[in-house]
């Protein structure tokens, strides 16, 4: 054997051997392997059978309303007090029918005076200023009137005509009695005494017609122009030194204890607007409200705005009514009693359903339910709630937002 065939048949063996030794390898370290990944499996599902399903999931924080089965929540009664939860009992109620009408508040006009000076006459004197609050009899204003003078020269004229007059009645009378004078004499006597009242009533009755008093208050010419009731100075239009007529419109005073609000009221909705009927008025520009009941409503109907005007008398005994204001009425037309209700506040609408969170033992439940009138404070429930039963009224948005928070939990 020469030392080439020698040569070749070792290296044929190494080679052998080399590839056993890799064979064995790769054996060994798939069982390796495999054995690891049954011994990681079974250690996963050792320490998943060591914990149970509600430690896969985030914890309840502590005080929050537990979530039971769908729409339902526990709630302890401390939990309901801190959340402001009110519970009322679903029962009989009254719900109105109301037309949302506009509206203005005015000046009442029967307590509003034009007040005229009824003498011509210059201005002396105005105390009287815009917008003041004046009382029954205050002064106004005061004027020189040259016509005012004559009509009290011709009252002290009639005093002295009257006077003259019953001393001569008084004697001639007495003489008669005693036979001495006539009887003819006597009677004439009586006659001119019955002209003369006559005469001084007639004059004091013109004195009292223009508002001027019959005595004169610091000469025969002086005329006091007086406030006829209490009320406010609106309107002013008078100044020192100036010339009025006596149809003149120089002052405008109103009371404003007590205002109109005046009611804009379409043809097709007059069937509803009936005197007597209640309303309640509420501020555009700030927050106020009132009530009062129709006192007028007008027979004729706008040919522009074919609309009708009816009207209520409302109590301004703070003047937070300012004339001018415009406002909304809501006109009751109508009172009904239903058998069901429950107050608006607890309608909630959850998943497109109509719901009242009503009590149960440990908490409240959401109720579907069918509703029919309402009037913005109750609501009439035609089915789904039965008399009697216990719900959320105010506060029920709190429930809503839970049974929320659930639903998106468990999507996530």
């Amino acid at each position: 054997m020469n030392l080439n065939n020698i040569t070749t048949r070792i290296s044929r063996k190494h080679l052998l051997a080399v590839a056993l030794i890799l064979v064995l390898g790769g054996v060994a370290g798939g069982f390796i392997l495999h054995g690891g990944h049954e011994a990681g499996a079974g250690r996963a599902h050792a320490d998943s059978d060591s914990h149970d399903d509600a430690e896969h999931h985030a914890k309840t924080p502590a005080g929050a309303p537990a979530e039971g089965e769908e729409g339902k929540l526990s709630l302890s009664d401390e939990q309901i007090r801190a959340a402001g939860i009110e519970v009322h009992q679903a029962g009989v109620a009254r719900i109105r029918s109301s037309l949302q009408l506009p509206g203005e508040i005015r000046f009442n006009e029967d307590r509003t005076a034009h007040v005229v000076p009824r003498v011509t006459g210059v201005v002396e004197n105005v105390p009287a200023n815009l917008g003041q609050l004046v009382r029954k009899g205050q002064v106004l204003a005061v004027l020189a009137s040259p016509a005012l003078s004559e009509q009290r020269s011709e009252l002290l004229a009639a005093r002295k005509r009257l006077s003259l007059a019953a001393t001569t009645y008084e004697r001639e009378k007495k003489l008669w009695e005693e036979r001495i004078s006539a009887e003819q004499d006597y009677l004439q006597a009586r006659q001119v005494l019955r002209e003369a009242e006559i005469a001084l009533a007639n004059v004091q009755q013109k004195l009292s017609a223009i508002g001027a008093g019959a005595e004169a208050e610091g000469g025969l010419n002086r005329y006091v122009l007086r406030a006829p009731f209490d009320g406010m100075v609106v309107e002013k239009h008078i100044a020192l030194g100036e010339a009025v007529k006596e149809d003149s419109q120089v002052f405008t005073l109103s009371d404003l204890s007590t205002v109109w609000a005046e009611i804009s009221v379409p043809a097709t909705d007059l069937a509803r607007v009936r005197v007597g009927g209640k309303v309640a008025i509420r501020a555009s520009s700030f927050d106020s409200t009132a009530t009062g009941t129709v006192a007028y409503v007008g027979a004729l109907i706008g040919e522009q705005t074919r609309t009708a005007r009816a009207r209520v008398l409302l109590s301004n005994p703070q003047g937070s009514w300012r004339p001018g204001l415009f406002v909304n009425v809501e006109v009751v037309s109508d009172e009904t009693e239903v058998p069901l209700a429950v107050l608006s506040d607890a309608i909630q609408i959850v998943e497109g359903r109509t719901v009242v969170f009503v009590r149960t033992g440990d908490g409240f439940a959401a109720q579907s339910v069918q509703t029919g009138r309402s009037d913005g404070t109750r609501t009439e429930i035609l089915s789904g709630l039965k008399a009697g039963t216990p719900y959320a009224a105010a506060g029920s948005f709190v429930l809503k937002a839970e049974i929320g928070k659930g639903s998106a939990e468990h999507a996530h």
